[in-house]
This record gives structure tokens, sequence and C-alpha cells, in this order.
């Protein structure tokens, strides 16, 4: 038996603690070692393409032209970890502090209730000497919205059908929102508050933007505007109802400012198919908790790196059942973990009744 990822996303799905080499050794016997599973680990994967290798027979099963490609980051904490590049510092929004974390970005392919990842990308930084004051700094050699215009389009590039890409405000600007555009498909975002619009396509041509504090908008009327960069209008609406309205990167909740490139779509539409968002949680959230993310002790960048491609993989290999069984990720999960502790309950009345302990306590 050797090492692969089809066996290892098993063990990460049927593991509940540390899924280091030498957990994994002993799990199967010894069948395999523990330098075996190192070696795995060590080896260069292509993400990209072993990621869509994985998930393609269910892209094609389930596609649309109808689906949503949702795009978000997420940390994966390492507060005692090193810097190395693929661990870096980086503001957590949610604890509203620094923290030192590997940080990765998410395509994910979205008909229905089906969440199915498409295009993974690591962020990795360098060290660089900066030009301007001569500091060296760790710096990635793109930002995240030039590694999401990639993931754009090798998505485009795989033939994945759909309608809309949804983001939260990080990424609404004109560069990616035309990026879209250019291949025929739409974009619906939330915005931020130091966006400028004209009113009118004359308004456009001569130049007269002005800040979209100062525009009257009300709540659920969407209205036709002009951004910066952009040809064609974009309808922006203002929602106040609350709901399951998404935090943006800035932490702020409040009002939610909504941008589409749709010009054809009514205001419940637009929050509507925007709440629909909240699957890429969902996805950050099982990897988590499911698929073994955040239990490797790997701390070289090639062992870590393999380590979260097979996390998400393993996400596959979950969504896939959880279509067979009828269930979510996370009724899964307990399902394995109430086995797991039958057959230890079991093993350790076992070694009760061999050692003639079973007496020793009152019933």
């Amino acid at each position: 038996m050797q090492t692969n990822l089809d066996l290892y996303t098993d063990y990460l799905l049927s593991s509940f603690g540390q899924t280091s080499a030498t957990n994994m050794a002993r799990l199967l016997d010894d069948q395999i070692s523990h330098d075996d599973v190192t070696r795995f680990l060590s080896q260069s994967h292509q993400i990209g393409p072993t990621l869509w290798k994985t998930v393609k027979p269910l892209v094609r099963k389930h596609q649309t032209d109808q689906g949503l490609l949702l795009v978000d980051d997420s940390l994966l904490h390492k507060p005692h970890s090193q810097e190395t590049g693929l661990v870096s510092t980086y503001f957590d929004h949610t604890n509203n502090e620094y923290t030192k974390a590997i940080n990765f970005l998410s395509l994910l392919y979205r008909v229905d209730d089906i969440l199915l990842p498409v295009g993974p990308h690591i962020v990795i930084k360098y060290w660089q000497c900066q030009l301007k004051d001569k500091k060296q700094v760790w710096k990635a050699p793109q930002t995240k919205n030039e590694a999401f215009r990639d993931l754009l389009h090798q998505a485009h590039q795989n033939a994945i059908p759909f309608r809309y890409v949804v983001a939260d405000s990080w990424y609404t600007n004109a560069e990616n929102i035309n990026a879209v555009l250019s291949i025929k498909k739409h974009w619906l975002g939330a915005f931020k508050t130091n966006l400028e619009v004209a009113l009118s396509k004359q308004d456009r041509a001569n130049g007269r933007f002005v800040s979209i504090s100062s525009v009257s908008l009300a709540v659920g009327v969407p209205r036709e505007v002009y951004i910066r960069s952009v040809a064609l209008p974009v309808l922006i609406c203002k929602d106040r109802t609350g709901g399951p309205v998404l935090p943006n990167k800035d932490g702020s909740v409040g009002e939610l400012l909504l941008l589409t490139t749709d010009i054809t779509m009514s205001y419940q539409q637009i929050l509507t198919t925007y709440q629909k968002r909240w699957g890429i949680e969902e996805y950050h959230k099982s990897l988590k908790n499911n698929t073994s993310l955040q239990s490797s002790p790997a701390r070289s960048i090639p062992a870590q790196s393999t380590h979260l491609l097979a996390s998400v993989c393993a996400f596959v290999k979950l969504e896939r059942l959880k279509l067979a069984e009828s269930t979510n990720q996370f009724a899964l999960k307990g399902r394995l973990y109430i086995k797991a502790i039958q057959a230890a309950l079991a093993e350790l009345r076992l070694m009760q009744q061999n050692n003639l302990l079973a007496n020793i306590l009152p019933a």
C-alpha cells in the first residue's frame, strides 16, 4: 500500500484529532510507513489541475447556466508557527487583530444547495526589498484580485457554465467587473461607501462622478448608474431589512450596498442572489470542522500546501456523499464520530473482559 490523494483524503475525513504521518501509519496498522506519508505530503502537486480532476465529474453532472461562482478568501490560523511566506501575518477582521495564518482564496461553484470548489489559490509571500525605503518585507507576487481573475479565466477555460459571480466588497472593482463582462457573464456584489458614480450616461461622458453618499438611494429601490472604467450601466441598491447579511472585509454589516451588471434584476432578485454567497462561509466552516484542514502539524511549505489541497478534495468527497445520503456534511461527520465512539467503547469493554475488570465498579 502506498499513500496517495485518495487514501489521504479518506484519512482526513475519518480523523477527529491531529492528522500526522505517524497517526495515519498507526491507523492503517503500519501497512504504510510514516516516511511514506511524509514523502507524499512533500511532493509538489499541481493544485488547480488536481482539484479539477477531482471535482469535474460532479460539476458536469449538476452544471447549469444559472449557476453561481462565489469568491472569497479565508485564514487558516497558525499562531505558533514561524513566518515562512506561506504562513504570514494577516489582519483577521473576525477578531479585529493581526495573526499568523495561511491565506487561501476559493472559487466555489454553486448550483441550488450544491457547493463545489473549482478554483483554489494559496497565497505565498516572498522576502523582497522595497525600492522606496529599502526595507525587507514579505510580499505576494500577485494581489488577491489578480489571483481571482486568474481563477475566473481558468473556470471559463474549463467550460463551467454560470450566470453570476457573487462577491463581497473586497472584490467589487472595475477590473474584476470588466473581466466578468468580457466572458459574457454578470457581476453581483457588495460595494463600499467610497464608490463614485455618474447618474447618467451624459454625466459619465463629461466625467461628472459623485460619491455614493451624496446619492439619494431608497431602501429596496434599484437605481441605474455608471461607475468609472466600466462602459455599461450597473444597478445599485440599498438594503436594511435584516436577514443573513454577511460582513464585509472591513467588518461592517449594517447597511448593505449591492451592485450588479444585470440591469434586468429586481431588488428581491438582487438580494436573494447575494444571500447565496453564504455558501462559501459554509464551505470554509466545513473545511475546518469536517475535513481536518486545521489538524495537520506539518511545517514545510510543500507539506502544508498538499494538506490544504487534500482537505479541499476531501470536501468534494463529502459533498458527493451528502447528495447520495440526502443530508448535510456536518451530519455525515457526526455519523462517523458516533461510529468511532461505538468502536472505542466496544474495544474498551473487550479490554475489560480480557483483564477481568468488568465487575470492579457497581452496575
